[in-house]
């Protein structure tokens, strides 16, 4: 009933609407309670232990819907088994000059180029801190875009947020922030992940508590460069990584789009959905990784748990489908493994690893 009721009325009027109003339209009706979700499906057989974490479901929502940490609780009040916040960055930025959010409706897919437009550090730890209720809420670190040291950028935000966030996410795939992706060659990487790493470690210490810290990765490196990044990551002992973020490519849209920035959504999910799994083929069966990129319903979310995946997150998804599309993602998952006769999400993963991996990324 929700379902059909966004698709006939609520997104015909979102869609009137520029892409960034409209976004800013959902923050403020998750705010304020009228945005629903229906009631949340439960069913102990989609819950995951990962990373010491107890997800209650695999779906979450991905960054960039909450940058601020305004309505984490909002989220998961709809259904979702986690959500990330960000990507936060030292200082408050405005980001890249409007506009800079684009659909492409015809492929159920967005184009942006915010440039981690946020109100900085400070403003999202306040917002976590005073948290009402529990739940898993990542925290998403970038770097400023005119920052003389990206690395140090990074640090903070473990420093900053290591008391409130469930996970972090070290963001350094957005195609938006001049330079950023360079972080992903080997060299820099290994630079980056040290110094995350020695203050994650002293934090950790401080608080007496382990907070996971995850790789968010571009779908368009090579996989000579995958190689590097897997490698690193598991030198490293980072404790999972997250593929993908949005693609500079454009060959799986129907029309030619001159937009610059990163795409999102359907035409995303095969090219994400190869490169996690030549990940899971290079990291091997206990690395944990979230999927991430074009899911929109059950199947294309089973598509990442058989290709490797063992949580998955969404946003573009959320904005074609509605509210409530992490209790419709969760009820088909559930149905799904009542066809193949299967007891637990866990055994979704890798059915259909060597497929996906075989698969070439053009």
């Amino acid at each position: 009933m929700l379902h059909h009721f966004w698709k006939m009325i609520g997104r015909p009027a979102t869609f009137l609407m520029d892409a960034e109003t409209a976004h800013g339209v959902s923050i403020n009706g998750l705010k304020t309670g009228g945005i629903k979700g229906g009631k949340c499906h439960n069913d102990p057989r989609l819950s995951q232990s990962i990373a010491g974490l107890e997800f209650p479901n695999p779906v979450g929502v991905a960054a960039g819907l909450d940058k601020n940490a305004e309505v984490p609780d909002a989220l998961l009040n709809l259904g979702f088994g986690f959500t990330e916040v960000g990507t936060v960055t030292p200082l408050a930025q405005e980001g890249n000059p409007k506009p800079r959010i684009f659909r492409v409706v015809d492929d159920e897919a967005v184009i942006n180029r915010l440039g981690f437009n946020n109100q900085g550090h400070e403003a999202a730890f306040q917002r976590l801190k005073s948290r009402a209720q529990n739940g898993l809420v990542g925290v998403n670190i970038g770097a400023n875009k005119e920052s003389a040291d990206f690395t140090k950028d990074y640090a903070l935000g473990i420093e900053k947020f290591y008391a409130v966030a469930s996970y972090f996410t070290a963001n350094i795939s957005s195609p938006n922030t001049p330079g950023l992706r360079d972080l992903q060659a080997r060299d820099q990487l290994a630079e980056l992940l040290s110094r995350i790493l020695e203050v994650h470690a002293a934090k950790a210490d401080e608080h007496g508590r382990y907070v996971p810290v995850f790789l968010k990765i571009a779908p368009d490196v090579s996989e000579a460069e995958l190689d590097d990044i897997v490698e690193e990551v598991l030198d490293k002992k980072l404790d999972g990584i997250i593929v993908s973020n949005t693609t500079l490519d454009r060959t799986a849209l129907r029309k030619p789009n001159k937009e610059t920035g990163g795409l999102s959504g359907k035409p995303l999910h095969e090219r994400s959905t190869i490169m996690l799994a030549k990940t899971r083929q290079r990291a091997g069966k206990d690395l944990p990784i979230i999927g991430v990129g074009g899911v929109h319903n059950a199947d294309s979310a089973a598509a990442k748990f058989e290709a490797g995946a063992d949580l998955i997150q969404l946003y573009t998804g959320m904005i074609y489908e509605g509210p409530t599309i992490a209790n419709m993602i969760n009820r088909g998952l559930s149905r799904k493994l009542d066809g193949l006769g299967l007891t637990h999400i866990r055994q979704l993963r890798d059915r259909k690893l060597q497929e996906w991996a075989a698969r070439s990324l053009g």
